[in-house]
């Protein structure tokens, strides 16, 4: 790469977002200033009956907005759960979506979003693939997380497992971003805590593996940096009291910037842990978590300098590598993270498949030490193992 070619690169900007407590209070308005009169809320099945989702209809109709509810989104969102949410917006004749939830209720929402007014498949718009010719439109998006984690809420980007091959598959079109966000904190206190964790080191897995990518952008990197360093001053303070507002509201901030970090890329945590989601139905976040060190360590020949910032930004002693290392091991001992995948009930007769997914995923291409099957079936069984 040229001299000239080294500082070039493509930016996307973020979304806008009201941020603060109490700020779901202004639902009504939002819907009314994106012209919005007769939305459907779209939120997992955990959330369909909760206070929470009770509060954001009272607000809506109160304030004249009349509300749909689609409550069919599951932990790990399939190609079906969609197809329902495209079946209850066309039915109920709406003209805009309300994703609400964490981040599986975000993803399928937005992709709910995006065809309720298309024709085509939805596997379309896998990330990667040609642009379709055309305009592509998607009914306006209003997300408001309730989980400090996958910052979903941030892009036009989504997750969504394929039924009949257990991929998990990256959605993105620009349309599918939201119009709005509402960052309220208030709505992640009930987050019990081992989800308050496993969604905290969720948003850590984004703003570090964003920072890893060896591709020149110092915005995102700024986030990135940033991110983690919420995540290690606030993070065990939302784990320890689920009850303080502001390290809930700090790691809510701190979610939202690795999702805008992210738009860099991320790599082999991310790679693996999207087959192992698909066909182990495990958690995201808890898995990007325990497959952390690892791919850290598979990564270290190329990580040297950076980690050596990252260490220094997060004042901890003898900046290197070795301390950031250090720092993950133990912030997940402290947040009670599983140290291997066999702890999480994984199977290794496995392996091969998943290391095979793992290699075709698309977050594999900017791993900074390259990644096929058999580097990503090193990382999986060093991960099973627990190797040091």
């Amino acid at each position: 790469m040229g001299e000239s070619e080294q500082f070039r690169a493509n930016w996307h900007p973020v979304v806008p977002v009201r941020f603060g407590a109490g700020r779901l209070a202004e639902l009504a308005d939002v819907c009314r200033e994106l012209g919005i009169e007769h939305p459907l809320l779209i939120t997992d099945s955990g959330l369909g009956n909760s206070a929470i989702v009770a509060q954001a209809l009272a607000i809506n109709g109160s304030g004249g907005i009349d509300t749909g509810l689609f409550a069919g989104v599951r932990s790990n969102p399939v190609s079906r759960n969609v197809e329902d949410g495209v079946a209850a917006y066309r039915d109920g004749r709406h003209d805009g979506v309300i994703v609400f939830g964490g981040g599986s209720a975000l993803d399928a929402g937005k992709c709910v979003a995006l065809m309720a007014l298309q024709q085509r498949p939805l596997w379309d718009f896998i990330w990667g693939r040609p642009k379709l010719a055309g305009k592509v439109k998607a009914a306006p998006i209003i997300a408001i997380p309730t989980t400090a984690g996958t910052g979903s809420e941030m892009d036009g980007g989504a997750i969504i497992t394929n039924e009949s091959t257990k991929v998990k598959e990256i959605i993105a079109h620009g349309a599918m971003r939201p119009r709005v966000v509402i960052g309220d904190p208030e709505l992640t206190i009930g987050l019990p805590r081992n989800l308050t964790a496993w969604t905290g080191m969720d948003a850590l897995s984004h703003s570090l593996e964003a920072y890893c990518v060896p591709d020149y952008d110092p915005m995102a990197d700024g986030m990135a940096l940033e991110g983690m360093r919420l995540v290690a001053e606030w993070l065990p303070i939302a784990v320890a009291d689920g009850k303080n507002l502001e390290a809930r509201a700090q790691m809510l901030a701190a979610a939202m910037m690795g999702a805008a970090a992210f738009r860099k890329g991320l790599g082999a945590m991310h790679a693996l842990s999207h087959p192992i989601g698909a066909m182990y139905d495990t958690h995201h976040g808890l898995t990007n978590a325990v497959l952390m060190p690892y791919v850290l360590k598979f990564n270290e020949s190329e990580l040297q300098a950076k980690m050596a910032r990252l260490a220094h930004f997060l004042e901890l002693e003898n900046p290197s590598f070795d301390a950031v290392l250090e720092w993950v091991l133990q912030l997940r001992r402290q947040l009670d993270i599983p140290h291997t995948l066999r702890d999480l009930k994984i199977p290794s007769n496995e392996a091969e498949i998943v290391a095979t997914k793992a290699a075709a995923d698309a977050c594999a291409s900017t791993n900074p030490v390259p990644a096929g099957k058999a580097e990503m079936l090193q990382i999986f069984t060093s991960a099973f193992e627990g190797a040091d």
